[in-house]
């Protein structure tokens, strides 16, 4: 059997041999230069071939569209508009994904912990809703020009120690060098109001900007508790000769009430539940309910109190800064330097039952001083806080045939977390908190990774330019280090363990070619090796064992190969791949060293591999007068592990929540001069949902429309005047959507959104 790193150096070799075959002259004088032209038809929501299929490009990368980005529902999240490209399995517990936890994105043989995301060139980090950077938290669509995906391999110069080959970029719009601004105002389903507002300033003396901001407030679609949602952007924009300086900045206030994960029989009405609850409304109690006491002299001892809904609540502030300066160095150089600065901090809550607390309290209440007997329902509040802080450099080098790019990153990120249990006032789920007396504590730590990263890439330019080749590698190293109380059994312990790992590999290459068989059609390929820091490291070394030596990084590999057309009607991509993913971290039990008893914890459980198929295309047939056209995407996907762990025999078997069919279509018209309507279709598959395949949820089929109205209408001081209705879920399809996977039981569910309706108004200025 070929190992790893002889499968890397032919992968060199190889591709080395191929450079200096095809770089000899008589290749290169005996072909004539092509280029994949661009789309010629022309409409509203027609993408050039470089968004749609992405021409040029040596892996399968797509974008969506500004004109796909302000046709959405106003306030809809960048990580719910992937839904639209092809392979991406994204789930939201309501229509705009708004709702943090509820999110989930797969895509070939990951998920969104192992996606890099990117803003500006920005790296976001840890995509974990509780003290990570997700990347819905850091944009309006309003100020986005472009959302640029690889379900494959991005880039190698892209940086994130989160991807093992997935990579999404959003880049936001310039300064506009005109005065002038934007307002819109939102109503919809669940009394949602939403109002954008930006102002840019215009250019002066190679100044230029703009601020923005976004408010949004509406109930949750099932159960009590509404989400609030305040975020402000801003961007400065200094040219200076042919380079440029940019400021920008991003903040985001956030606070929510929770909704349940529910099982199969709780959403049939079959689990015997307490209060009645079944379906789709499947909600927290907006009221405390009269329940017997389970333990005498406590009013509140019933475990089934926890079910109320102002004991699940969620709240987070984040703030960003980037400064980037280009430059041209001569007439063949190039030079980007980035920095970046992010603070958050925020809390969520969660209710611990009586009994639970109490074994808690008395095992700690001997050893830790200051504690405080459980009076009923306790008040569980976790804390984050926190900095990521980091710098980019690029250089590029164009020198005849080959275009070569080196660059670096550098990054901390310190982020510091607890976890305590404290009364209530009356023991009561609605008693107001005492945070003066916490019953009984579990975690106050501190994490630090710092990252080292850079890559070196060439690109070469072959064949008269008709054959590109990519040959890169890229270096990362994360030391990671936890520190402090990482579970109760610290504190009774009284220790304060600190544990570092390093996680590093010094060459993951990635090779690829793109040829232009002729001016409208092209074959591409390419070959990545990857390196993530471990999903959830936190939690890992959180655990009171084992305490080493932790598990290694999980590691994948790519291959793609691909073809593209491009014609004066329609283009089209298909792309068939291969993924291998090693050292897949999930939560198992085992017994603990020395003793009889178990604890759950992350290890490293074996391989996981994909392969599978992605078509995407848009078609405008001459025959409807232009005034037509359509797009699809459908993509085929096969994700099975390839190794048992413990004593579940799993191999071969299929990894949950990795739909074998994928379908997006939808047809656009414009009938006339400033109107343009929108039906689309999204059909996924049925689903596994643990890891023996013991269990699975029914595929279906959603349908949104929109209508958009007024494009070059202006009165008075306004100009481009607007409005828009969005229908998401016509048919008001039931379904169970985001799964919250299991190894071998029955796992639970976020029932899919109901119908909903938004209207939205907006005019220019």
């Amino acid at each position: 059997m070929m190992n790893t790193s002889n499968l890397r150096r032919r992968a060199l070799m190889c591709g080395a041999a191929v450079t200096m075959a095809l770089g000899a002259p008589s290749w290169a004088l005996a072909q004539t230069s092509g280029t994949v032209e661009e789309l010629v038809v022309t409409g509203s929501r027609v993408s050039e071939a470089s968004v749609a299929i992405g021409a040029d490009q040596a892996t399968a990368t797509v974008a969506i569209t500004r004109e796909a980005l302000l046709s959405a529902p106003a306030g809809v999240t960048g990580l719910k508009m992937l839904e639209s490209l092809p392979g991406f399995n994204v789930q939201a517990n309501d229509a705009l994904g708004m709702y943090e936890f509820g999110n989930s994105v797969s895509v070939r043989a990951f998920n969104f912990q192992q996606i890099g995301f990117l803003l500006d060139n920005i790296p976001m980090g840890r995509s974990d809703q509780f003290g990570g950077s997700p990347i819905y938290r850091y944009v309006d669509n309003e100020n986005l020009a472009r959302v640029t995906a690889s379900a494959g391999s991005g880039d190698v110069g892209l940086p994130s120690y989160a991807s093992l080959g997935p990579i999404v970029s959003y880049l936001t719009q310039v300064p506009d060098t005109e005065f002038g601004g934007v307002v819109s105002y939102s109503r919809g389903s669940d009394n949602l109001q939403r109002t954008f507002a930006r102002l840019d300033l215009g250019e002066h003396n190679g100044f230029s900007g703009y601020v923005s901001g976004s408010w949004i407030h509406g109930d949750l679609w099932r159960g009590p508790g509404d989400i609030d949602r305040k975020h402000y952007e801003g961007k400065l924009r200094w040219e200076i000769g042919e380079g440029a300086i940019t400021f920008q900045t991003v903040h985001n206030d956030y606070f929510d009430y929770d909704s349940p994960s529910i099982t199969k029989a709780q959403y049939a009405g079959t689990a015997g539940d307490l209060f009645g609850r079944s379906g789709r409304s499947f909600a927290y109690l907006g009221y405390v309910p009269v329940l017997s006491i389970t333990s005498p002299g406590i009013t509140y001892s019933n475990t089934a109190y926890n079910q109320y809904y102002k004991q699940a609540v969620n709240s987070r502030q984040d703030h960003l800064y980037g400064l980037t300066y280009e430059t041209p160095i001569g007439e063949a150089l190039n030079l980007t330097l980035g920095a970046y600065y992010e603070s958050k901090e925020g809390y969520g809550v969660s209710p611990e039952a009586y009994s639970t607390s109490l074994t808690n309290y008395n095992n700690e209440r001997l050893i830790v001083p200051g504690l405080f007997a459980p009076k009923g329902l306790q008040y569980g509040l976790s804390t984050v806080d926190g900095t990521r802080q980091g710098v980019t450099g690029k250089l590029t080098w164009n020198l005849g045939i080959h275009a070569l790019s080196a660059g670096v990153w550098l990054e901390n990120d310190d982020y510091h977390r607890t976890q305590q249990r404290y009364n209530q006032v009356g023991g009561s789920p609605d008693g107001a908190p005492l945070l003066s007396e916490p019953v009984h504590l579990q975690r106050n730590y501190t994490s630090t990774r710092d990252t080292v990263e850079f890559f070196v890439k060439d690109t070469l330019s072959l064949l008269d330019e008709r054959l590109h080749i990519d040959l890169g590698f890229k270096s990362l190293s994360v030391d990671y280090n936890i520190a402090g109380y990482r579970n109760p059994a610290d504190f009774i312990n009284r220790r304060q363990p600190s544990i570092s790992k390093t996680w590093e590999d010094s060459f993951l290459p990635q090779v690829g070619a793109v040829f232009d068989v002729n001016s409208r059609d092209q074959i591409f390929a390419s070959y990545s090796e990857n390196m993530a820091l471990p999903r959830g490291a936190d939690d890992i070394f959180s655990a009171a064992s084992p305490l080493a030596p932790g598990p290694e990084a999980e590691t994948s590999t790519n291959w793609e190969i691909g073809y593209r057309a491009n014609r004066p009607t329609f283009n089209a991509s298909i792309v068939a791949y291969q993924t291998s993913f090693e050292n897949r971290l999930q939560a198992f039990a085992a017994v603990v060293p020395g003793s009889s008893t178990t604890e759950t914890f992350y290890q490293n459980v074996g391989a996981v591999k994909a392969h599978g198929a992605e078509f995407s295309g848009q078609w405008k047939p001459e025959l409807l007068g232009g005034k037509v056209y359509f797009n699809s995407n459908l993509s085929y996907n096969i994700a099975e592990f390839q190794d048992n762990f413990a004593t579940f025999a799993i191999a071969g078997k299929r990894v949950p929540d990795f739909p074998e069919w994928l379908w997006t279509g939808g047809i656009t018209i414009e009938p006339v001069e400033g109107a343009v309507f929108n039906l689309s279709a999204r059909h996924i598959s049925s689903r596994f949902t643990n890891f023996v395949n013991s269990e699975k949820t029914d595929g279906y089929t959603i349908y949104n429309a929109y209508l958009d109205l007024g494009d070059g209408f202006g009165a008075g001081p306004f100009e481009q005047i607007k409005a828009r209705v969005n229908v998401d879920n016509i048919l008001d399809e039931d379904y169970l959507g985001t799964v919250n996977t299991t190894t071998n039981t029955a796992a639970s569910f976020r029932p899919g959104p109901r119908r909903t309706i938004q209207f939205t108004l907006s005019a220019e200025f």
